[in-house]
């Protein structure tokens, strides 16, 4: 959990701005049009009222930008004046709630739109933006979530704004293509735009963020007549594509509709073959959905984890042998496959917090060292926190049980099943697996195969640093091959996945399981190479270091 006040100015305003070559590769592809009205919803001190005056164009076009900044938005009418723009109006006040006034019929719309809109995570916006930001969604009929960020309603506010055949082209964060709090957002925009392109660059645009961005570049439908042709993405290296035509570049990619658009936008990162092999495997009648055959439960939520999960040192000093139960939640506790009493012995012994302890006594029955290892929790607080607080006691944890498969929320690489032979407690960083008919060990084997490691790049999503993450919806949407005739040696997996590379242990199990399905080894090529195109975009890999 990030806090807000841990976070820089910089980052609660959202004040990243942008290049002025990409600024002016934007302006160049909306001035296309010769708009009469354009706006900047994020205008900061107003680097693209630069880039337009540079590319030229927009001689004859009226400007609207909105900074919530006073200093920044006295900056950008400051340089729209020098820079003899015509008309610019640069408005400090909030973007958001000008916008829920002009969204109404009659309101005020504009032929082009461009910008780079804040990236502030919801919790951190002012209770007035919140309550903005979900006005936002209502007004236009979609699904709203608290997890959003503040790109997803300006981006949306944006395109309700802009007139029929006009063009929107902003640079916005990369997990536009992914995360499950802009889905509305993706599939409003698939339903207003005639088409829309993403310029996905292998690096990072932005110094001193680890946050990958993208070009958006969207056309709106003419009338509610006019075909969707859905997403095309194009993907770059370097600035060599700021030199070429931004019609051409947007002319480029081959679109692709339907459950694409419709969904996460990650299949369209993969070619045409590949997303048909996928889509042929995913059919197959031993192919299933993860909630098919097994459950997803969250693990177990301490409120304390510093507290509540211990090394050794500490069960011994303070006599907490009674209360302390093994436990996992770390990769670097379950560098394979299974967790079993020696992968538990050697997480002791390197002083790792390898024991959960559960409080199930009453104080008065609790030997005083006990009570005094309660009394140094509410020293420091812990009892107050809102996880703790709303316990009685504060220190017993609810929700304890293990299940005999675990998986961990993150992953490098890929994400991997553990068979939790010695019945270890979980927390919330892993979640807690219940096979329906499946047996657990099988499950286990089957899950590591080029199929599934594609099936979580396509569900899952990443933030800076390149993770993949899944939560619990998006692990049940996973295509696992069950066969039922496969060899599965699980020692021999675990032994690879310890000391193998990723890529090779893949390989091994797609002739393994996904041999057992009659699957060509040319698609199962298709398949890991799949992978490992998504897995190396979410790394920030150089194709010329593949």
């Amino acid at each position: 959990m990030k806090f807000k006040d841990q976070q820089t100015a910089q980052k609660l305003r959202g004040g990243y701005y942008t290049p002025l070559d990409l600024a002016s590769f934007i302006a160049r592809w909306v001035g296309e049009i010769n708009p009469d009205k354009v706006l900047e919803p994020s205008c900061g001190d107003g680097a693209f009222f630069q880039a337009m005056s540079d590319v030229g164009g927009f001689e004859k076009s009226a400007l609207t930008g909105f900074e919530l900044d006073s200093d920044e938005a006295g900056k950008a009418a400051r340089r729209a004046k020098e820079l003899n723009l015509w008309k610019p109006a640069v408005r400090s006040e909030d973007f958001l709630g000008w916008a829920i006034e002009n969204m109404v019929k009659g309101g005020e719309r504009f032929d082009a739109v461009v910008g780079n809109p804040p990236f502030v995570r919801y919790q951190f916006l002012p209770p007035q933006f919140q309550v903005r930001a979900a006005t936002i969604f209502d007004e236009l009929g979609l699904k709203f979530t608290k997890h959003t960020n503040a790109w997803v309603p300006f981006i949306l506010a944006s395109m309700s704004l802009l007139r029929p055949g006009g063009r929107l082209a902003m640079v916005v964060p990369a997990e536009i293509i992914h995360v499950t709090h802009a889905q509305s957002l993706r599939s409003y925009l698939g339903k207003e735009c005639r088409r829309l392109v993403i310029i996905d660059p292998e690096e990072l645009w932005f110094n001193g963020t680890l946050q990958g961005a993208v070009i958006l570049m969207a056309e709106k439908r003419s009338s509610p007549r006019q075909n969707t042709e859905g997403l095309g993405m194009v993907p770059v290296r370097g600035r060599e594509f700021l030199r070429r035509s931004p019609s051409e570049v947007f002319l480029e990619p081959q679109s692709i509709n339907g459950k694409t658009v419709a969904g996460k936008w990650t299949r369209a990162l993969l070619d045409l073959e590949t997303r048909d092999v996928f889509d042929e495997l995913e059919a197959h009648t031993e192919v299933h959905r993860f909630d098919d055959i097994a459950r997803v439960d969250v693990g177990i939520v301490t409120g304390a984890n510093k507290f509540f999960l211990v090394p050794d040192a500490t069960v011994e000093a303070y006599g907490l042998s009674k209360y302390a139960h093994p436990m996992f939640g770390r990769s670097e506790h379950c560098p394979g496959v299974i967790y079993d009493e020696q992968q538990h012995a050697a997480n002791a012994d390197k002083g790792s917090p390898t024991n959960f302890l559960w409080f199930d006594d009453a104080p008065a029955k609790m030997a005083k060292r006990a009570r005094q290892y309660i009394e140094r929790g509410e020293a420091e607080k812990l009892h107050t926190r809102y996880k703790c607080r709303i316990r009685a006691p504060w220190y017993k944890v609810p929700s304890v049980y293990s299940t005999e498969v675990g998986m961990l929320k993150r992953c490098h690489d890929t994400p991997r099943l553990i068979l939790n032979k010695i019945g270890a407690y979980t927390t919330d960083t892993a979640y807690r697996i219940r096979t329906k008919e499946a047996d657990g060990k099988r499950l286990v084997g089957c899950f590591i195969n080029p199929l599934t490691a594609l099936s979580a790049e396509l569900e899952g999503r990443h933030y800076g640093g390149g993770v993949l993450e899944l939560i619990p919806s998006e692990i049940e949407r996973l295509v696992i091959p069950m066969p039922e005739k496969v060899e599965l040696d699980l020692a021999e997996l675990d032994n690879s996945i310890r000391n193998r590379p990723t890529h090779e242990t893949l390989e091994r199990q797609g002739k393994v399981v996904l041999g057992a399905l009659g699957i060509s080894k040319a698609k199962q090529a298709s398949a890991l190479e799949g992978w490992r195109k998504l897995r190396n975009r979410r790394h920030r890999t150089s194709t010329e270091a593949v």
